[in-house]
């Protein structure tokens, strides 16, 4: 990979995005030195700018950013780093440097809680104990989520409705994992189905 800093007087523009939800989280300059630091720790640093120095973002908050992907723009001068975050990245507490907290894209985040109480055999977690109780339970609580789903859909209760929507996803995301898949190989599968008209 080769990475113009030269157009840029020796600095790249770095945006950071949040490698399951996409969210934009910051934007950050590079120089040649912080951006193979980065490469070589896949955790990110930056050139501050302020400070004249690298500058590894969680350096005094713990909040490292992990690198999972690193991709240039077209002209090679500018930088899209995908990352998993160990906390806020915005200094005033927030996930995102752009005030745009939202719940899209939180269905990746609930697929890591659920992976992680499963791996981690969480004892006292319901999405562990449906787990262990194996495939045909968990496919099970799927049906009757579905059920209960187009039950609501037949009423006019809004509320009730995207509440057993919920559950439904929920339940069929633990179901993937029953399965060894997940949402992301389920996308490609909605992707590949696209045919422009």
């Amino acid at each position: 990979m080769t990475i113009d800093f030269a157009k840029g007087n020796g600095l790249v523009p770095v945006v950071i995005q949040d490698s399951d939800t996409l969210q934009v989280l910051m934007l950050g300059y590079m120089n040649e030195e912080a951006f193979n630091k980065t490469r070589s720790e896949a955790t990110v640093t930056f050139f501050s700018r302020s400070k004249n120095r690298l500058w590894t973002k969680g350096e005094t908050s713990g909040n490292f950013l992990n690198v999972t992907d690193i991709k240039p723009d077209c002209d090679n001068d500018a930088l899209l780093i995908k990352v998993k975050p160990q906390g806020p990245v915005c200094h005033n507490g927030s996930a995102s440097c752009f005030s745009d907290e939202s719940a899209k894209g939180y269905i990746y985040k609930l697929e890591q809680i659920i992976n992680q109480r499963i791996d981690e055999d969480i004892k006292e977690s319901y999405t562990n104990k449906i787990f262990k109780q194996g495939i045909n339970k968990v496919a099970q609580k799927v049906g009757e989520e579905a059920v209960e789903l187009v039950i609501e859909a037949k009423d006019n209760n809004p509320e009730l409705f995207k509440n057993e929507a919920a559950d439904l996803l929920y339940h069929l995301i633990i179901l993937l994992k029953a399965k060894g898949t997940n949402l992301a190989e389920i996308e490609e599968v909605l992707s590949g189905r696209h045919k422009p008209h």
